[in-house]
């Protein structure tokens, strides 16, 4: 009996000793709040960010807000009442949030803005992103050098411009980037925007919508092109890079003699990596979100163990009530002749997802 009593509370000791590092590994919730799944990089995203939480000891919260704004209104407000402790939000409209912001800022909540800028709030702890401006240099650089090479005779160039959604902060740096290589151009006569279309008021995609940007270079099809061929797309995304290709083959483009135009985008999605192998898309700007998730993993970190985050940058983010401290990440272009080695090489994904 004895011995029983012994092997009993050894075994007690035992799991109490296995157990107790759970409970104290346990660091409080964090709210992952991303803004769709349409778009498979913010899938990514969250579940990247989703493992990288409950390594570090975190109980993640993540939702996804279905592009809908009352939804993650609702969402956030959720976690909050949860009792997060850091919100770490992908906004679908960064113009949107100062009322939940406020909400969760007078409860102790910590913010962190993730890859979209959060307007018109000054409770805004941290932003992780990308190099946004230069997203959009190395597009317009890559659409300049895809015109050189496939269209070297053709001199001055005709090219389309196509911007993101207007109520993402992102979508102005992506083109004010792009065309601090392009206006130049443009001013020479070298390029040439035969629609007379300019500026995000006017180009500008709302919601990122791929439908959308092929109904628009239907109508510039239609409407500009009857008479001439377009040498060039700047696009801003993949998503929208993949209507505007359809559009293009729908007339013709990509077949007999007529060349395909060089189209450009964003975030190396499998089928627009796809399309590049197979001289389609022209390019794409690849985004390790991986690295970007790390980011804000190691944002929230310091800021529980009430440290200053590492920021690379406090000066270019101006949500119109504060400079937002930030990091920078550095986006890479993407095309034909080093697509495999970068995607493949850095493991974002294999050479089968890539070649099947």
């Amino acid at each position: 009996m004895k011995r029983i009593t012994s092997l009993l509370a050894a075994a007690a000791i035992s799991v109490a000793s296995f157990a107790a590092p759970t409970f104290a590994q346990d660091k409080g919730m964090v709210g992952i709040s991303m803004p769709t799944k349409t778009s498979t990089r913010w899938i990514s995203d969250g579940e990247t960010m989703e493992k990288l939480f409950e390594e570090a000891g975190y109980q993640p919260d993540l939702q996804f807000a279905d592009d809908d704004i009352p939804n993650q209104l609702a969402q956030i407000e959720n976690m909050v009442t949860k009792g997060a402790k850091v919100l770490v939000i992908g906004a679908i409209d960064g113009t949107t949030l100062s009322d939940i912001l406020q909400k969760a800022a007078d409860s102790g909540v910590r913010i962190i803005a993730y890859d979209r800028l959060i307007r018109d709030s000054g409770n805004v702890d941290y932003y992780a992103t990308f190099d946004n401006f230069q997203v959009g240099v190395l597009q317009a650089s890559s659409l300049v050098e895809g015109l050189k090479a496939r269209f070297p005779d053709t001199k001055p160039w005709n090219v389309e411009l196509f911007g993101g959604s207007p109520d993402d902060n992102n979508a102005f740096f992506f083109y004010d980037g792009a065309m601090s290589v392009l206006q130049p151009m443009i001013d020479s006569g070298d390029i040439v925007v035969k629609s007379g279309q300019s500026g995000m008021e006017t180009v500008g995609t709302l919601r990122w919508d791929g439908s959308v940007a092929q109904a628009r270079m239907e109508n510039l099809l239609s409407s500009t092109y009857t008479d001439g061929r377009v040498d060039g797309v700047l696009s801003p995304y993949d998503g929208l890079s993949i209507g505007i290709l359809s559009a293009l083959k729908g007339v013709g483009y990509g077949s007999g003699d007529m060349l395909m135009p060089v189209v450009t985008g964003q975030d190396a999605e499998l089928p627009s990596v796809k399309s590049i192998l197979a001289d389609e898309q022209y390019s794409t700007v690849f985004k390790d979100t991986r690295e970007l998730a790390k980011v804000a993993v190691n944002m929230v970190n310091a800021v529980m163990e009430g440290k200053e985050p590492e920021v690379n940058d406090t000066e270019t983010y101006d949500n119109g009530v504060k400079v937002v401290p930030s990091y920078l990440l550095k986006p890479v272009a993407v095309d034909k002749s080093n697509a495999k080695d970068i995607l493949v090489g850095a493991g974002y994904y294999t050479e089968d997802q890539i070649d099947n």
